[in-house]
């Protein structure tokens, strides 16, 4: 047998070996064509002629018409399996997805290899003129080597000279504060073709352009000595400007563009609430006493409503879908207008790589200018693009990035090597980010920062119009789409000897089935058609599911009681499948879990619902409940608003928090009592002297609480059982052994570990521990063995997410 054919029956073998678990997947759609495919053009790169280089041979392969027919069957093939990947894999973290597609969502993860959906999507996008693109850069290296040069890297010409004058000889430093420099070159050899953008800044196939790309561009290597590095460009600092509120929204809409039913139902929901944010910003400038406000430059990149992420929300507009993500993103879009700060709108990649300067390729360089924003809201979708396009820059620049996270993502999800070792590893999470920087809808947890939405405010005329007009025999159905309905026959029979029920669920030509005769459906309203429904019923019921919507808060401010099922045992990523992939452990207790305890009763019952007896009850209840409309102020206009401008002014996450004090002994506080916390009276809790000098902090260090929490309680259950809320900021202060002395906890030793339950005792074996990880810093987490140390804080009335002394 040839060396040829050995080389190509060895490609086949590794195809489908290197596959195995994905082939699976893709068996259906022709795999075995791919595979063929991509070792047919592997058997082009055989050697065919003694002294034949890697780099000759990609001459002949990728330069000919043949080759670049191969190319293209490739990207063909590929665009059809990413398509049908794309259906499963970017649907697993909406609040309404279906079960099904959570599910196919969960078992394509389970059996794909790491990463292979990105180095898919990075090979398919710039495939099909991948040949011509490097036929260019061989042709300017074939004259380099003659020793000339096009226009476009003369400017290079000096890097190729040496000290002996010999051009092209850069030998490879070995210096040990760059260890990864000889493997980085390594690869450069073997792939610097792979993407365009290596030769667009000046990558020819040399060791010298190498070495100037890994050491100016990406930081793998030291700098050149012989290099002129004035020709390095500064960066001047981008001037402070203040902001101001904007009252006018038509600058705003004209940026959302058009083109999208999503787009169309956010910019209506804009114009609709317009008038109560301009309202809601006069107040809060006038709370504000006008006080300077930076202005920030900000891109919104909106990850899901893009094409390359499916985009399966527009279509489902108006068919029942999920609104609950557009109506949060509008309501972002129009917080950081109304607040007056520099917005940019991205709901495309390309609208993306043009905001960030993206070098031109498939994203493996990174950006070598500074970061033309101060923020970047995203979502999930939208943070796994910017990592394609952006990078090395990704991990430079996530610091300035802030996740909306419809779900949260807890601290022990969050550490990708702590999430991976200890088994917390999942389809989302893993970015290593400052778990504050996931803004979330409602307040999980206070390990992430809470984002939320407006729910729109009656004025006096409307509640009296309300007062007037309620039906106490009617209720609404919380459910658009008719497989909600499946299996519900039971109560909804007990609700209809009581009430008249109303549903607003969507059809095409008849009646879905699963909708009882006895229900009078109005097919999908309108919101205002939605609105004025809910502020004749008396009773809104949800049949549990979806999760946590903005739908129930909508309707207790008309005026509604909410009615929803209890879970027994409450939902979890360890017990539900939709819940499963979630990154966090959080226990769901109901539908709408915020509903029944930040609002409860009489708008909010939770019970039972198969349980009939409760259920009836509950229902004779409410028929002699009477309620006013309620809002909780965080979901106004003016709380969105205080909300968003604290985060903006305040949360900083570029600049290392160190730990405090650098030591942990006594002698930190010299001429000091030997701990910072004194004891509340007539209480258990510590709070932080007044007389011990501490770095700035926000919150401020006077909103400490410092406490114990119970054996195998969260930190996040322990101060709200004390009627406060757990604050993270605060840990880098309390992870400190003078707080179990405070607390008067009795240590044999004090050891740090990386724990996501740390800081936190054994009362048991008078073990104590400390956090080493600041990533790993947890409201949320639980031990049966341990009591926690949890830093606690007040807040204002209806603004959880802000203490007393936070505006």
């Amino acid at each position: 047998m040839s060396a040829v054919n050995t080389d190509y029956s060895t490609m086949v073998r590794r195809c489908f070996l290197t596959f195995k678990p994905f082939r699976i997947f893709v068996a259906g759609i022709g795999f075995f064509s791919l595979c063929f495919l991509m070792t047919s053009l592997g058997g082009q790169f055989s050697a065919k002629r003694p002294g034949d280089t890697p780099f000759t041979m990609r001459a002949e392969v990728l330069g000919g018409p043949e080759s670049r027919g191969v190319l293209r069957k490739i990207s063909d093939m590929l665009e059809v399996i990413m398509k049908r990947m794309d259906t499963l894999s970017k649907l697993g973290n909406t609040t309404t997805d279906s079960h099904r597609l959570v599910e196919l969502s969960s078992a394509l993860d389970r059996i794909q290899p790491i990463g292979l959906v990105e180095r898919i999507q990075a090979i398919a996008q710039n495939m099909s003129d991948m040949a011509v693109k490097v036929e260019q850069i061989l042709q300017r290296s074939m004259a380099t080597n003659r020793g000339t040069r096009d226009t476009h890297t003369s400017d290079h010409s000096s890097h190729l000279k040496v000290k002996d004058g010999a051009t092209g000889q850069c030998e490879v430093p070995k210096d040990p504060q760059y260890p990864d420099c000889p493997s980085k070159v390594d690869w450069m050899r073997a792939r610097w073709t792979s993407d365009p953008c290596y030769a667009f800044y000046g990558v020819d196939g040399s060791d010298c352009s190498f070495l100037i790309y890994l050491s100016e561009v990406e930081w793998f290597c030291p700098p050149l000595t012989w290099r002129n590095q004035t020709t390095t460009p500064t960066h001047k600092p981008f001037p402070k400007r203040q902001a101001a509120f904007r009252s006018d929204i038509g600058a705003l809409l004209e940026q959302v563009g058009t083109g999208k039913e999503s787009l169309s139902f956010m910019k209506r929901r804009m114009r609709r609430l317009a008038a109560q944010w301009t309202s809601a910003a006069r107040r809060l400038d006038d709370s504000l006493r006008s006080q300077w406000r930076e202005q920030k430059r900000i891109l919104v990149h909106v990850g899901f409503l893009t094409e390359e992420s499916g985009d399966v929300f527009s279509p489902k507009v108006l068919k029942g879908g999920p609104l609950g993500e557009m109506v949060q993103w509008a309501d972002i879009l129009t917080a950081l207008h109304i607040l007056g700060h520099n917005l940019k709108i991205s709901v495309s990649l390309k609208e993306l790589q043009g905001f960030l300067g993206v070098p031109p390729g498939r994203g493996s360089c990174p950006l070598t200018g500074p970061l033309p924003f101060d923020l970047i809201y995203t979502d999930y979708h939208g943070l796994q693009q910017m990592r394609q396009h952006m990078g090395l820059s990704l991990r430079k620049h996530k610091c300035h990035i802030r996740v909306i996270d419809t779900f949260g993502t807890e601290p022990a999800y969050n550490h990708e090597d702590y999430a991976t070792l200890h088994g917390y590893r999942t389809n989302w999470g893993y970015w290593n980010l400052n778990c504050r920087q996931y803004m979330t809808m409602f307040p999980h947890t206070p390990d992430n920062s809470f984002m939320g939405f407006v729910a729109e405010e009656l004025n006096d005329t409307e509640r009296l119009s309300i007062q007037r007009n309620k039906v106490d025999s009617m209720a609404v159905v919380y459910g658009k789409e008719a497989s909600m309905w499946k299996g519900k026959e039971r109560f909804l029979a007990i609700l209809h000897r009581y009430m008249d029920i109303h549903g607003t669920v969507y059809y095409e030509t008849q009646r879905p089935p699963e909708v009882p005769a006895f229900v009078k459906n109005h097919g999908l309203l309108p919101q205002q058609e939605l609105q004025q429904l809910l502020r004749k019923a008396k009773l809104f019921i949800g049949f549990g599911f979806p999760y946590e919507g903005p739908a129930p808060l909508e309707a207790i401010a008309n005026g509604c009681i909410f009615l929803q099922p209890m879970f027994k045992p409450s939902h979890s990523s360890l017990n539900h499948e939709f819940f499963k992939g979630k990154p966090t452990s959080r226990q769901v207790s109901s539908q709408h879990p915020y509903a029944e305890h930040y609002i409860g009763r009489p708008h909010v019952i939770t019970v039972d619902f198969n349980n009939s007896q409760e259920f009836e009850s509950a229902i004779r209840d409410i028929m002699r409940t009477k309620v006013e409309p309620y809002l909780p102020h965080e979901y106004t206009c003016e709380g969105m608003l205080e909300r968003v401008h604290a985060y903006i002014q305040n949360q900083e996450f570029c600049t290392p928090e160190a730990p405090f004090p650098s030591a942990n002994t006594s002698s930190s506080w010299p001429g000091s009592p030997p701990s910072p916390f004194v004891l509340l009276p007539n209480s258990s809790a510590l709070a932080w002297a007044s007389n011990i000098s501490t770095p700035s902090s926000w919150p401020p260090l006077s909103a400490l609480r410092l406490l114990a929490s119970l054996e195998g309680q969260s930190c996040i259950d322990a101060c709200q059982s004390a009627g406060l809320i757990c604050e993270p900021a605060f840990y880098r202060f309390v992870n400190i052994k003078e707080a179990f002395s405070g607390l008067e906890v009795h240590c044999e030793g004090v050891e740090a570990e990386i724990n996501h339950i740390f800081p936190a005792f054994s009362e048991e074996s008078s073990e104590c521990g400390l956090q080493k990880d600041p990533l790993l810093f947890s409201c949320a987490g639980a031990n049966t063995k341990y009591h926690r140390l949890c830093p606690c804080r007040d807040y204002r009335k209806g603004q959880v997410a802000l203490c007393r002394d936070c505006l």
